[in-house]
């Protein structure tokens, strides 16, 4: 007898909870270990130092489905607590897992040991051993049109957009919780360079194209703003740091604009702080694999302060910012509230 839609969405990912597990034993356990340990202890201190450092601006950049995975409440408590003032990430982190729960649906836990045609039968979607209803994926693309709808049709920024996302959730949402709203709420921006590329861009063709068929004009979104204006944040930021969660164009976004600065004939510094947590390889010069190191070669990051960390991100990163939670420096910093700068 094959499973039901409702017997394969039954058991609902539960994001981790850092503030209730003290990691600061446990990394500093780990600092005097080898391998991999040590780099994630050695990760745990950079992003200390990235709060500490009363000038620093700090960049949390997101890249594959670690939200979807369980450390959709870190990256809000990081926000929440005060450790992050910009982010950066790709449109399904933002949209699909995030904005997604806002609406009240949920991620299901699964099994990569399935048949996936039967998933299809079911519209369920499949992220590794994790569980998406498609028909609840639909709804939220719905929505991103509704809300699109009701926007005046001119071109808007990524992290616009999702601010006017953040004032939606405010009045509708059923999870109060999200990254959207958290960051709408604590004056901190949201960038989303490849914006289409999510239900985002599913939601904003269905906008365009009905408004097309009634020859009205259309909101758009407009990728060089973006770039423009995360530029000008390192520009007003001088010193940065950057937690980054895998790779792709989050990554190398935010890295670019010290390279945007210099192209605008102003003289930037470098990122002085860094940290990577990936899995992907380095020798085939691709896959959003470039070290920092290799980053510093390009003139994006200072290699005093920079950790790559070879770990499936949602086993580290709950350690990381555990550490900095319980630590407790993030109460002595001031909040430096960026989307004021786009008022």
């Amino acid at each position: 007898m094959k499973p039901t839609k409702k017997e394969l969405l039954k058991d609902v990912v539960q994001h981790i909870d850092i503030c209730k597990i003290d990691a600061v034993p446990l990394i500093d356990a780990m600092r005097e270990m080898s391998f991999s340990s040590r780099d994630t202890a050695s990760a745990a201190d950079i992003l200390q130092l990235m709060i500490k450092d009363t000038d620093c601006t700090n960049w949390l950049t997101l890249a594959g489905s670690t939200s979807a995975g369980g450390c959709m409440q870190v990256y809000v408590d990081m926000v929440r607590f005060n450790m992050i003032d910009c982010v950066v990430a790709t449109g399904a982190s933002i949209i699909d897992m995030d904005f997604f729960e806002a609406l009240g649906y949920k991620h299901y836990k699964g099994t990569p040991f399935i048949d996936d045609s039967l998933l299809r039968k079911n519209y369920i979607d499949r992220i590794y051993d994790t569980y998406i209803d498609e028909e609840e994926l639909q709804d939220c693309d719905r929505t991103i049109k509704e809300v699109a709808d009701s926007l005046e049709a001119r071109p808007y920024s990524s992290r616009e957009f999702i601010w006017e996302l953040g004032k939606w959730l405010t009045l509708h949402s059923k999870k109060k919780n999200s990254l959207v709203q958290t960051c709408y709420e604590h004056q901190v921006p949201i960038f989303v360079p490849a914006f289409s590329d999510c239900s985002a861009g599913f939601g904003l063709v269905m906008h365009q194209v009905e408004r097309m068929k009634e020859g009205k004009p259309y909101l758009t979104i407009d990728s060089v703003a973006d770039f423009r204006e995360l530029t000008e944040i390192k520009l007003k930021a001088k010193t940065s740091g950057l937690f980054m969660i895998g790779g792709g164009v989050p990554k190398n976004f935010a890295q670019d604009t010290v390279v945007c600065a210099e192209c605008m004939g102003i003289d930037v510094p470098m990122h002085q702080y860094a940290v990577q947590i990936t899995v992907a390889d380095v020798r085939d010069g691709a896959c959003s694999s470039s070290t920092l190191k290799e980053a510093s070669s390009w003139g994006k990051v200072n290699t005093v302060y920079e950790q790559m960390v070879y770990a499936e991100a949602t086993t580290v990163v709950p350690l990381m910012v555990g550490y900095a939670y319980h630590k407790g420096d993030w109460k002595n910093r001031k909040k430096f509230e960026w989307a004021k700068l786009y008022v």
